[in-house]
């Protein structure tokens, strides 16, 4: 096995691995595994090629500051490249992306500018104007701008096209990808119309994009929608984008988008990220529709260790009604970590403060009940830990009996949802009980979480 001389040298040349579980229908689905580059994504091709190409025409000098905008994952991979060649980067982020990317492109040395996700482009908080905006206040600055750079579309045309066509011994039929650039789109359309013109390139995009309308009927929707999914879709054509080759495309809703990626990761062992999801699901689509035996490739875009505390998460998942129970038909439907289901994070009396705070700290909770057994004996929030300690530190050590809330606000599973609002005003949680059994917590949050699923 080679040794390499840095972790640059590790880019590209990622495998493909064939598809064992998932319902292809007639068809034989790859994956192209591009979650393998050493920052985690497709991206790292063209962080590496676009900083390169500023280097050669001397756009970018030693020392040099970068400034991007970036939804996904280009952000971590222009941050691997800039911290291997000694660059500063500046990311405007849009506060949609998950904690662990932040915390990643952090930790890698970049300094991150959150902006709304809630515009679009041409309003000044929207990430790519924004950060042409600290671009061109920040001096000998260059703004990197991938949708509109052409070396980003030349990685995969002179890259992953012929990687992937050497790799399937020049023996496939369709190419299924995502659209956040457009660079992925455009080089393989360049490289597969002078290679292999009879393969279907495909595209899956998020519901709420105007791309899946533009290739299928030639219209562009100026009114697009949003989504959760990150790193692809648009609401407008990027300067690099040439869809002229591409033969169809599939809108995947953030639900199945979720749905897919966790079922990939259950049946063949893959732990891809949201953009994955949406990849994988038209894939899935597409090989369904075939009657006649066809070998897709589809991208396996980034890897999803940036996604655990998302849609991995069944919290996460079922806040944002992406999962669902049965309906009761009473405040069970509010609660979020049942007792019943061993979900709901709790402390003992003779545990102390430390414990409890910690066990806060981990679950990210404001509240504990206090369990004797099955029985609740006290409530613990953060406010009960800090008159404790407040003028005594060494009452972490004191047993939460010391501390608790013995005094308890308890409501019965059929109280309606409007009789929970006073105890609210008073600062406290609603716990719910079946008769003398403990349900779980209700905070204001659970409650805004039921409502706005109501709505969808």
């Amino acid at each position: 096995m080679a040794v390499f001389n840095n972790v640059l040298e590790l880019i590209g040349n990622t495998p493909i691995v064939r598809c064992q579980r998932l319902d292809t229908g007639v068809c034989q689905l790859y994956f192209k595994m591009e979650s393998m580059n050493p920052g985690g994504s497709i991206k790292d091709r063209i962080g590496l090629s676009m900083i390169e190409d500023a280097e050669r025409h001397g756009r970018l000098k030693p020392g040099g500051t970068i400034v991007e905008g970036t939804a996904g994952n280009t952000g971590l991979a222009l941050a691997l490249v800039a911290q291997q060649k000694g660059y500063r980067l500046i990311l405007v982020v849009p506060d949609k992306m998950s904690r662990e990317k932040i915390f990643n492109l952090k930790a890698m040395g970049a300094e991150v500018v959150l902006t709304r996700s809630d515009v679009t482009k041409g309003h000044p908080d929207y990430y790519q104007d924004l950060a042409k905006r600290i671009a061109s206040e920040t001096p000998g600055a260059l703004y990197i701008n991938q949708f509109g750079n052409n070396s980003n579309p030349y990685a995969h045309e002179f890259g992953t096209g012929p990687e992937i066509w050497q790799q399937m011994g020049h023996e496939m039929d369709a190419m299924v990808f995502g659209v956040g650039s457009g660079g992925t789109l455009t080089g393989l359309s360049r490289f597969f119309k002078r290679a292999a013109p009879h393969v279907d390139l495909v595209l899956a995009d998020p519901v709420g994009s105007v791309l899946t309308k533009y290739v299928n009927e030639k219209t562009l929707d100026s009114t697009g929608g949003s989504w959760t999914v990150e790193g692809i879709g648009g609401d407008y054509l990027t300067a690099i984008s040439e869809f002229d080759h591409v033969k169809k495309a599939y809108a995947i809703s953030d639900r199945e988008s979720f749905e897919v990626a966790r079922e990939l990761l259950k049946l063949e062992g893959i732990l891809g990220g949201s953009s994955t999801g949406t990849v994988i699901a038209a894939a899935l689509r597409y090989c369904r529709e075939q009657t006649t035996p066809k070998k897709v490739v589809a991208f396996v875009c980034d890897t999803g260790n940036k996604y655990l505390s998302k849609m991995f998460n069944d919290y996460w998942m079922r806040d944002n009604g992406y999962i669902t129970r049965q309906s009761t038909g009473d405040l069970r439907d509010l609660i979020n970590r049942p007792y019943s289901e061993r979900d709901t994070i709790v402390v003992r009396p003779a545990e102390t403060l430390t414990v409890a705070y910690q066990r806060m700290k981990l679950y990210d909770v404001s509240q504990l009940p206090v369990m004797d057994g099955d029985q609740i004996v006290g409530i613990l929030d953060e406010s009960d830990v800090l008159m404790k300690v407040i003028d005594n530190p060494t009452a972490f050590q004191a047993p939460v009996s010391d501390a608790m809330i013995t005094k308890l606000d308890q409501v019965q599973v059929s109280t309606p949802v409007n009789a929970l609002l006073p105890m609210f005003d008073r600062g406290h949680v609603a716990i719910v009980m079946d008769g003398e059994r403990f349900i779980g917590l209700i905070t204001r949050m659970d409650v805004l979480n039921y409502l706005r699923r109501r709505a969808q």
